[in-house]
């Protein structure tokens, strides 16, 4: 009896053996996730574009300028991010609650940016049932715009609790969900814009 009880305090040390807080170990194991969904889009478009060379002619179609403004934008709210979690470890709440807002307004202005594209691609009879590089197309930038609409929520919620006083741990594990999404378009940038 004596030995189980011993057993059962030793068991938290036990897993805390990485040094690293449970709440981190949690977002890497979720980004993990995250990162075999795209990398599985990634890898089927790429064996699929290595057998239609005329997707080269479709892909001329997409708005690069669009794409790179979004490069930038992203690139832009990544560095923000950044400084909210240095803001945040210095104990500045409110900076790195304002500073959650501004990416929030930078993935606005992505999501508009993108938006504006498929608006200007579908009006132009690219649409995703067009053929099978606009169907990755939307799937893969959708798919991608729907992360960052997730970012922005959680970033929001975040912010206020930061705000109200809460522990601001959450906006490290925010800032590392942006970060995947950020590394996810530069992927997509080239692959579904450059390809032409």
């Amino acid at each position: 009896m004596s030995n189980a009880i011993s057993n059962e305090h030793e068991l938290p040390s036990a897993m805390h053996a990485t040094e690293l807080p449970h709440g981190r170990m949690g977002m890497w194991w979720f980004l993990s996730s995250e990162v075999i969904i795209f990398g599985g889009l990634v890898v089927t478009y790429i064996l699929c574009r290595m057998h239609h060379s005329e997707w080269a002619l479709e892909a001329a179609n997409t708005i690069n300028m669009a794409g790179a403004l979004n490069t930038m934008v992203l690139l832009t709210s990544s560095f923000v991010v950044v400084k909210a979690h240095e803001a945040a470890h210095k104990g500045d709440n409110a900076k790195a609650a304002r500073l959650l807002f501004v990416t929030v307004g930078f993935g606005l202005i992505f999501l508009c940016v993108k938006a504006y594209e498929y608006h200007h691609e579908i009006v132009q009879g690219f649409v995703p049932t067009a053929n099978l590089f606009w169907g990755f197309y939307y799937l893969m930038t959708g798919l991608h715009g729907l992360h960052v609409v997730g970012g922005m929520v959680a970033m929001v919620i975040v912010a206020l609790g930061v705000q109200r006083g809460n522990d601001p741990v959450g906006v490290e594990y925010v800032g590392m969900y942006w970060h995947i999404v950020d590394i996810v378009w530069i992927f997509l940038f080239p692959l579904l814009y450059l390809a032409s």
